[in-house]
């Protein structure tokens, strides 16, 4: 037989497995679906007098007094993130991998860890690797892979304890900037402490509370550059510069808003900017702003604009023209 005529290997795809084979498997990801749901999201051991489940006492913590209340969006964006990545899921899903086991193995042993110091942040954490582990087992490395991020991106929704208190620098910083702020736009204040003051008395002092400081902005701007980062099309270490670009962001844009506040004060009605202003400023001119900002320094990494890159890749083929062998 001559090398022409010898077939090449048939690679093994989901699809191949036997029509058995894949009721199995499938019966295997509802029993792990029913038994990772009853113990992170059933069993009540945790939260006063231990009455809440791990998601369940993570889900009460996304509230105004944690600087959380954007915690609601990190379930839709994990399951946006899944289904922006659907067509990848199913090409590489293939024959399951044992070394799953140790990813899913170590989430077993964070959550009996949890159990014993009733430690529910322990437990939650132990939610990626248990589902990462069992996603690798059944499904194989590649899909591990692409899955890792969406998984482990639920620790940026884990509130960190005593986190109060690093609004202190936070307010110091937003205060003196709003102050320089103001000054720029020809608003004359003064400082004390956190809070600021018209030098003409034109209206009541304002004071930068922890909610001003910009921790809860930041919080939710980390969490869309990280979706943000995880979609766009450029490598590793400017995936990770656009990411770490929303603190600086965050504080620019959180400053720019209370300034806003003290110019409405000063030359408009100074109980709407306090009230009305102060409450709709964080969804009017902050998210915009930043947004503005992350998609500048995006276009600044990526040369262009990043909807154009497909552009920019089809002209290049385009001009360089396809490549005839010499004779």
């Amino acid at each position: 037989m001559t090398k022409a005529a010898q077939k090449e290997p048939i690679p093994v795809s989901a699809d191949s497995f036997s029509g058995g084979q894949r009721m199995l498997r499938w019966a295997g990801v509802l029993l792990s679906a029913l038994l990772i749901a009853w113990f992170f999201g059933g069993m009540s051991a945790y939260g006063p007098k231990r009455l809440e489940s791990a998601l369940g006492v993570l889900m009460s913590a996304w509230n105004p007094e944690t600087d959380y209340e954007h915690g609601f969006l990190f379930p839709v964006i994990i399951v946006g993130l899944l289904i922006y990545r659907w067509r990848d899921l199913h090409a590489a899903a293939g024959k399951g991998e044992a070394l799953g086991l140790v990813p899913l193995v170590i989430g077993a042993v964070l959550f009996v860890a949890a159990y014993r110091v009733i430690q529910w942040r322990v437990a939650v954490a132990a939610f990626p690797f248990v589902v990462w582990g069992a996603v690798w087992f059944l499904w194989g490395r590649k899909v591990a892979k692409i899955t890792a991020f969406p998984l482990f991106f639920l620790y940026l929704s884990i509130p960190l304890p005593n986190f109060q208190q690093a609004t202190v620098p936070l307010q110091i910083l937003a205060t003196h900037m709003a102050h320089w702020g103001a000054s720029l736009c020809g608003v004359e204040t003064y400082v004390q402490g956190t809070s600021i003051h018209s030098a003409h008395e034109n209206w009541e002092p304002l004071s930068i509370a922890g909610g001003c400081s910009g921790i809860r902005s930041l919080m939710a701007l980390l969490m869309i550059s990280a979706a943000w980062a995880y979609i766009a099309k450029i490598s590793l270490w400017k995936k990770t510069a656009l990411f770490f670009a929303a603190i600086p962001v965050a504080i620019i844009g959180n400053a720019l808003r209370l300034t806003s506040i003290f110019v409405i004060a000063e030359h408009g009605n100074p109980e709407w900017a306090r009230t009305t202003w102060h409450d709709w400023s964080g969804l009017l001119l902050f998210y915009p702003f930043s947004l503005l900002l992350l998609l500048g320094f995006h276009s600044l990494l990526e040369g262009g604009w990043p909807w154009r890159r497909n552009r920019r890749t089809v002209r290049k083929v385009v001009v360089a023209g396809p490549t005839t062998p010499n004779s």
